[in-house]
């Protein structure tokens, strides 16, 4: 999603929404992990019904991670996207659906952002590989030493676009992966589960937002009913408000930046290539094997509550003395609509809007001024009133010309502010650091540095360092001869290359002087600013790309050939006379096929996942299209300080010539290739207990190949029409592998079959409304919440669970330091986290034997992994019991997060007197089966 830094904005603003998941870990016993029963209640506290995956936020993290190596092969990735998935389903546990959505084909106005991705990406790649290799030569020429280079085929992520090999066998591996789930796991036992893959068009969250949109218009739907969206893409927030659902969830991957990565030419740590010297690595240590590896530490979660943002928003959009009634929903709406101005995947955003410089908050106090005089609302279900939206275009650009002062000032003073920094640690940086056991060592390490083989020349390197240092410092000017004597032919002019000062792109605009509007329109789009027919246009096409998202957003697409055809956006204050602009689009326009978008969106460069003769349309002299495919490509700063933030001066595709153009080879197209061409559609799945599968076994009985509703009484009132499916998964028929390392399914109960969401007209309005029947969720804010938004000047950290109630252990310094002296100091590497497993609970050599029902209490603290020692143990009140005879191992000692929010019920007799904790009346009841479990692990 187009929209940078919205997600920080948004939660330091409005911090209380995000909240820690908490995960329950599969528990080993001799060397097998226990598998999870996600058919119990949920350790958040929270029972979820609809799970949506968008399964390209899933798809590129498995397939080149950034934090840890990355898999082999393509089977390697399609079992690190089963576990992933896994894992989410482990956290969420929902109750009636499971939606996958892989991105299929995109509309034309998401296309020119893919194309830009894309050829920025091939482009990057190679000049990545040249600098290595440029780099590499020089340090092997001055003697460096560097590993050998490894010959391995590098993965082109650009594959993970519709039409490609890779995405029909991802397709095929996800439908042998449900089945399997299906037959295999207790909480998938009465789960419908739906797959949209790449052959269907649309881009994944949008179709989950058109599946919701479609089930809330249906008479059996729950209003009440709890969604939950897994991504990491930041417009999926507003998508959950533009729902209007009362309970809606976003759980997504923690961000951590700045992430540790070894150099990828000597794979030591603390240096990027370009900074790469060759030099050998030095021993640290007894297990020196590790010095290097990173951390293995698996990516946390967190749950962004959009039912809290609304209250948020509430508090925030409240406004008195309304000239008409206040409705909370259509605030909600115009919120979102505002977002748009500061970049969305379709837009560009407007020069004076940055939101790191605050413009979501200077929109919405301009929209609370204004809104008195428009009379209404700036939006309704998706459609805009253009006479008011002009009212706020142009009371920002009344103060566009401060915006663009003010934003130079600021970054003048950054620069300042660095270059008094960077002038203050170069003159605090000491001169000389010794190594070996002589060299500083920070606080709390438990290794002693390795010992100095020669004394002798440490000490002689110790005293030159510090007579060279002595002698330059007494008179910085002043030069030496080549005896080392004071030179009197004066200082030496400082160099170039020494000086503090980084070079800044030039930059034409000049926003902050007089005569900026004319300098952006000539070197933008090369017109004068007075060309009054041009600007007008540009705002036209601006303009209709806001009406297009809004009812992206909302109603679906509009249009799947629209696009927005400048590379740059006009100015607040051109959106005048706008009320009258026209902003309906053509009706019946159709989506690309997936290879015709490949021929759109792909460079030369990846030709290769393309048939042979359409590949030569790429790089043939002759070729009728091939200024579309440009080996080279200006990238505009616009502004900005790093490449990936600038844009690429692509040319846009004509839809037109490239249609003309693939009518020649469409004919060289093989059956299969033919196939993955054409647009398919959704598949639901059940297994043997689903009320719905018997219904579907009889549709393939009776071989009925007309549409038939769905039983809404069935399927958790799910509404759609059913048709057979040609490779369906049927029972009693096995399940072939498509991952060889995986076995086949002999033994299948599931069945699956083709799907298709309630039709609608195309003038159809669905209502941005909250649905009658639903019930407002409890408040969540306190007072208090209200003033930590802005933090205080102190960190915010995210709360722990759903209840906040729930106090986090502490620990003083007196138990860190019992911890430090305690730990084992071999199960880790100084300064890294251990990569050893730590001691199961099966095998563990601190038990001791017990009664029956008498609640184990670990006698150490060694269980602990040395990462976690800071964490402090399990209460012992939210730990399991065991029911065991005899001896009885320890408990697992789990991370913070689990041991401080699992919901586990549980009464503990302590020394003082039993203690007894409320519980659940839907956990009462499952408790016999869960002790049973836990007593089995």
């Amino acid at each position: 999603m187009g929209v940078p830094a919205f997600f920080r904005w948004l939660s330091r603003k409005y911090p209380s929404i995000i909240v820690n998941c908490v995960e329950e870990k599969a528990k080993e016993c001799n060397g097998v992990k226990a598998p999870i029963d996600t058919s119990k209640p949920n350790p958040n506290e929270v029972e979820f019904d609809n799970l949506y995956l968008d399964m390209n936020g899933i798809i590129h993290p498995c397939t080149h991670p950034e934090d840890k190596p990355a898999p082999k092969n393509e089977d390697e990735m399609m079992v690190a996207i089963f576990e992933y998935i896994d894992r989410i389903f482990n956290i969420v546990r929902p109750r009636r659906l499971l939606y996958m959505a892989i991105d299929g084909v995109a509309p034309r106005a998401k296309m020119n952002q893919q194309r830009s991705r894309r050829f920025r990406a091939s482009k990057e790649g190679m000049e990545a590989a040249e600098e290595k290799q440029k780099i590499r030569r020089e340090i092997l020429a001055k003697g460096g030493i560097l590993p050998p280079e490894e010959v391995k085929e590098r993965f082109d992520s650009n594959c993970i676009t519709p039409g490609t090999e890779f995405m029909d066998n991802l397709a095929k591996c996800l439908r042998y992966y449900i089945a399997d789930r299906l037959n295999s796991d207790p909480g998938w036992k009465n789960l419908t589960v739906i797959l949209s893959d790449a052959s269907a068009p649309g881009e994944g969250e949008h179709k989950i937002m058109d599946y919701i949109r479609r089930q809330r218009a249906q008479p059996n739907h729950d209003p009440n009913t709890h969604h939950c969206l897994c991504g990491a893409d930041a417009d999926l927030i507003m998508l959950g408000l533009a729902t209007h659902e009362p309970n809606f969830t976003i759980i997504r991957e923690e961000f951590k930046p700045n992430k540790p990565k070894p150099c990828a030419l000597c794979n030591q740590m603390g240096h990027e290539v370009k900074d790469c010297q060759g030099l050998p690595r030095e021993k640290q240590g007894k297990h020196d094997q590790f010095a290097d590896s990173l951390p293995i530490a698996e990516q946390e979660f967190i749950f962004i509550r959009l039912c809290v943002l609304r209250e948020y928003l509430e508090r925030e959009l409240t406004m008195a003395s309304l000239p008409f009634t206040f409705d909370f929903e259509r605030s909600v709406d115009d919120w979102v609509f505002m977002c748009f101005f500061v970049g969305n995947d379709f837009l560009p955003h407007l020069p004076s809007l940055e939101i790191r410089e605050g413009a979501i908050d200077r929109l919405v106090n301009i929209y609370k001024n204004v809104v008195h005089k428009t009379g209404g609302y700036l939006t309704e279900s998706g459609f805009v009133n253009l006479q008011r939206v002009q009212m706020i275009m142009l009371a920002v650009g009344e103060v566009e010309d401060s915006i663009f002062r003010k934003r130079k000032d600021d970054d003048d003073n950054f620069k300042r502010r660095q270059k008094e920094k960077r002038k203050r640690m170069k003159r605090d940086q000491p001169s000389f650091i010794p190594g070996g056991q002589f060299s500083p060592q920070a606080l709390g390490n438990r290794s002693s540095p390795q010992a100095i083989s020669n004394p002798r020349q440490a000490a002689f390197e110790m005293r030159m360092h510090d007579r060279q240092n002595s002698t330059t410092s007494s008179s910085p000017n002043t030069s030496l001869t080549s005896d080392g004597s004071p030179s009197l032919a004066g200082g030496i002019k400082r160099k170039a290359e020494d000086s503090d000062s980084e070079p800044e792109p030039e930059d034409n605009i000049r926003l902050w002087e007089t005569g900026w509007k004319q300098r952006y329109y000539k070197n933008k789009f090369d017109v004068d600013a007075s060309d009054e027919k041009f600007r007008r246009k540009v705002v036209q096409s601006y303009v209709e790309g806001l009406c297009w998202v809004l009812r992206y957003y909302y109603q679906g697409c509009a249009s799947w050939n629209w696009y927005y055809p400048f590379h740059y956006a006009p100015f607040a204050s051109d959106f005048e006379g706008i009320a009258d602009m026209p902003s309906d689009f053509e009706k019946g326009s159709k989506p690309f096929k997936p290879l015709e978008q490949l021929m759109g969106v792909f460079p030369a460069a990846s030709g290769n996942f393309l048939p042979p003769t359409w590949r030569k349309l790429m790089t043939d002299p002759e070729s009728s299209i091939i200024d579309f495919y440009p080996e080279d490509f200006a990238i505009d700063l616009n502004g900005k300080k790093y490449a990936w933030q600038g844009v690429a001066l692509l040319p846009f595709v004509d839809e037109r010539r490239l249609r003309a153009a693939l009518e020649e080879v469409y004919p060289d197209l093989t059956p299969e290739e033919s196939r993955r061409n054409s647009l398919g559609g959704d598949v639901l799945f059940v297994g043997k207990h689903h009320p719905l599968c018997d219904f579907i076994v009889e549709q393939y009985k009776t071989k009925n190949t007309e549409p038939v509703d769905i039983p809404p009484e069935l399927c958790h009132g799910i509404q759609g029409k059913l048709t057979l499916n040609e490779n369906a998964v049927l029972p009693d028929q096995t399940v072939e592998s498509p991952v060889p390392m995986l076995r086949d399914l002999a033994q299948n109960s599931a069945v699956s079959i083709s799907f298709k969401d309630p039709q609608f007209d195309e003038d159809f309005v669905f209502k941005a409304i909250v649905l009658p029947g639903a019930k407002k969720p409890a408040p969540v804010l306190k007072p208090g919440d209200w003033e930590k938004t802005n933090n205080d000047g102190r960190p915010w950290r995210p709360q722990l669970s759903f209840n906040r109630d729930r106090k986090p252990v502490h620990l003083d310094q007196s138990a860190f330091r019992t911890l430090g002296h305690t730990m084992p100091r071999e199960r880790g590497m100084p300064g890294m986290y251990a990569n050893a497993v730590p001691l199961g609970t099966y095998g563990s050599p601190y038990t001791r034997p017990l009664l029956s029902g008498q609640q184990q209490i670990p006698k150490l603290l060694s269980n602990l992994r040395p990462q976690e020692s800071w964490r402090g143990p399990t209460p012992l009140f939210q730990q399991t019991p065991q029911r065991t005879a005899g001896a009885a191992p320890l408990l697992a000692w789990n991370r913070m997060l689990q041991s401080q929010n699992q919901y586990q019920p549980s009464q503990y007799q302590g020394l003082g007197g039993p203690m007894s904790y409320p519980q659940r009346p839907e956990d009462r009841m499952d408790r016999g089966r869960q002790s049973l479990f836990s007593g089995c692990s």
